[in-house]
């Protein structure tokens, strides 16, 4: 202003002494000038396709920095950027990205145009070893290979052309059982959601997944479910439903659904978090360490002024470079994490062991007591075999510290490693695929990720022969227990977190219903054979549901029991809670071709989750269905060719 005066004539130095002054002011007018307040910019608008349908779920990112988000049901999103010249970059499953230049603009509509894919032809060598892709000009993948280059707004890895080590464990789905023979099925909760993003990532780049990274019941149990709160003190609401299985119509359906009670963030008790983060050299991709440094930083936002979090890292070595810190001090930690860096080998069992050393330190009484583990699990140097690393844990596990574990990457993503870490750390365990994925896990779910609110669940259902000729269990093959672990409280089992939902799908043939499935065995020699119960022994009910939990810091078990009566109403007069988990199950299947799947179809698993679609305010079931139909026009492009020996051919998809 002075210096515009000035300019005009309309201030004029007539003495030494006004001259002296405004040599004095110059410098504090240019420091006012540099460090004038910079003013962010917010922009909305809506994304949609070539038909003008919204397109849900897409991520909204801008460019060159780790701040996005994701469009709502109805297309539409607000972000606020540091300034007004920046670059959006816009993507979704199925879709061609689009990057947008700002320019100043408050409203910005985007349409987005379908993704063209070609088939290409990969050729396998050897098990395990390199690949050879026969069309010139292209990089090599193998049949579990990790997705190249950008795509669906989430990270992806530089392309790599020599080795994929990816592990999965075999699974062996569960069989049908008599109930004869069999009347009793136990198993462990599971709440974790790593394997459907996972299994999104292989889609997304064109491959349908190696069977072993299908888990069925973390494929239902990604989506939220309208399950009512809970009554009372108790830490969770029982809820069942029974209906035709929709691949399978002379086989029944039976839904069990949990829902944890929400605990409002404030109410939460407070935190005692450390956040252990893989440096090493195999996190320096895209899609490894920058991704946990935007995701952390994220979950960050979240913490309040009693909470409290701590950073060690890991690669050759180990080493705390954070002290446990308030969540008020949000500079302060991310400062830390900005500061971090990859290189060197993995050291896991070492940072482990201080992580833990650290959180047991500065132990909150009463609150919540967590590592945050944040890696591709390819940890190479120390205690590093899935034993000693799986004894660690459960020596840890002790102390009433509890476990998260958030797994990034692939090409050398360790997802077997992950589960065995959660599984035996009272924990949980979630594939972080991108900034979308992030945010669902430790923003939208942050109290189910993070404050676990009853532990060691485990659910035990006794069938009624005059029912129930025989059943399944779809999918909790690696939590499967034996009849006597539900009343042994020394047995470890799955944890629920505040708000969280957990559903599990019985597959029921009922009594009287001749079914190849069901495989005889010879009549025992020395045991009497059982003979079905009467039709007036119990006709109303189908099965009782038997749950056991203990309360997050307690020892001693609590008995719950419900009995499930014989309810069935028609398929299409069912929940959107049903139908959503069929569909979802039944893709499952078909992804594992699995033996049971009947007459399971792409096409009928987008039907049954369309018209299950229900609010979806967050667009993940949208984005399922999108999912669904990519993967079967993968399934139909899918031509198997006879193997000769250590070769074999696999069609790959390529963007």
């Amino acid at each position: 202003m002075l210096m515009q005066l000035l300019k005009k004539g309309h201030l004029r130095l007539k003495t030494p002494f006004m001259k002296k002054i405004l040599f004095m002011l110059a410098p504090l007018i240019v420091l006012m000038v540099a460090f004038r307040p910079v003013t962010s910019h917010t922009v909305s608008g809506k994304v949609i396709d070539e038909t003008g349908s919204p397109v849900a779920g897409a991520t909204v990112s801008v460019k060159g920095t780790a701040q996005g988000t994701v469009t709502k049901a109805d297309g539409s999103f607000s972000i606020t950027l540091p300034k007004p010249e920046m670059t959006l970059v816009i993507s979704a499953v199925g879709y061609k990205q689009v990057q947008v230049a700002v320019k100043g603009r408050s409203v910005i509509n985007v349409t987005l145009k379908l993704m063209e894919n070609r088939l290409e032809e990969v050729v396998v060598i050897g098990y395990g070893g390199r690949t050879k892709q026969e069309i010139s000009g292209s990089y090599y993948k193998n049949i579990t290979g990790a997705p190249q280059g950008y795509y669906d707004g989430r990270y992806s890895g530089d392309l790599e052309t020599n080795f994929n080590t990816e592990g999965y464990d075999n699974i062996t789905e569960n069989r049908f059982l008599r109930v004869t023979d069999n009347p009793l099925s136990t198993f462990s909760i599971d709440v974790d959601a790593a394997s459907y993003s996972n299994v999104r990532r292989f889609i997304n780049d064109g491959e349908l997944p190696p069977a072993g990274a299908v888990r069925i019941e973390e494929m239902i149990n990604y989506f939220k479910y309208d399950y009512p709160q809970p009554d009372g003190d108790k830490p969770f609401s029982i809820n069942t439903e029974i209906s035709d299985a929709p691949w399978n119509k002379a086989h029944k359906l039976v839904l069990i659904g949990l829902q944890g009670k929400k605990i409002p963030v404030g109410n939460l008790p407070a935190s005692n978090l450390v956040f252990l983060i893989d440096v090493s050299g195999s996190m320096s991709s895209p899609n490894k360490l920058p991704l946990v440094k935007a995701s952390m930083k994220m979950l960050v936002d979240q913490l309040r002024q009693e909470d409290k979090v701590a950073i060690v890292v890991y690669a050759g070595a180990a080493g705390l470079v954070l002290a446990p810190t308030s969540g008020a001090d949000k500079t302060k930690i991310k400062e830390a994490i900005d500061n971090l860096g990859a290189g060197g080998s993995t050291a896991g069992g070492e940072g482990i062991k201080l992580a833990y050393k650290t959180a047991n330190k500065y132990f909150v009484k009463g609150g919540n007591n967590r590592v945050i583990l944040c890696t591709d699990g390819d940890f190479n140097v120390g205690e590093s075999s899935d034993d000693a690393m799986e004894r660690l844990i459960e020596n840890e596990r002790k102390s009433g510290v509890f476990l998260t574990v958030l797994g990034y990457g692939m090409g050398n993503y360790k997802d077997n490693k992950m589960q065995k870490l959660a599984d035996k750390g009272n924990g949980n365990h979630a594939y972080i695929d991108g900034m979308s994925e992030a945010k669902k896990v430790l923003v939208n779910e942050f109290g189910g990720t993070l404050f676990t609110i009853a532990k060691d669940v485990k659910l035990q259902v006794e069938f009624n022969p005059a029912k129930v000729a025989g059943y399944r269990l779809i999918g909790y093959e690696n939590r499967m227990l034996a009849k006597e672990d539900f009343n042994n409280d020394k047995k470890d089992a799955g944890e629920l977190g505040s708000g969280h939902t957990v559903t599990a799908l019985y597959e029921v043939i009922p009594a009287g219903v001749k079914s190849s499935f069901l495989e005889k065995v010879d009549d025992l020699k020395y045991q009497k054979n059982v003979t079905p119960l009467s039709k007036s022994s119990h006709t109303d009910e189908i099965m009782t549901v038997k749950f056991r939990y203990k309360a997050p810091d307690g020892d001693v078990s609590k008995l719950i029991e419900h009995p499930v009566r014989d309810k069935q109403i028609a398929l299409a007069k069912t929940s959107d809670n049903f139908r959503f988990a069929a569909a979802v199950a039944q893709f499952g299947m078909l992804l594992r071709n699995s033996e049971f799947k009947s007459d399971a179809s792409y096409d009928e698993v987008v039907t049954l989750a369309r018209r299950a679609k229900g609010k979806d305010e967050e667009g993940y079931r949208t984005e399922f269905i999108r999912m669904v139909e990519n993967a079967g026009e993968l399934a139909k492009n899918h031509k198997k060719e006879p193997a000769t020996e250590g070769i074999s051919k696999i069609p790959a998809f390529h963007k």
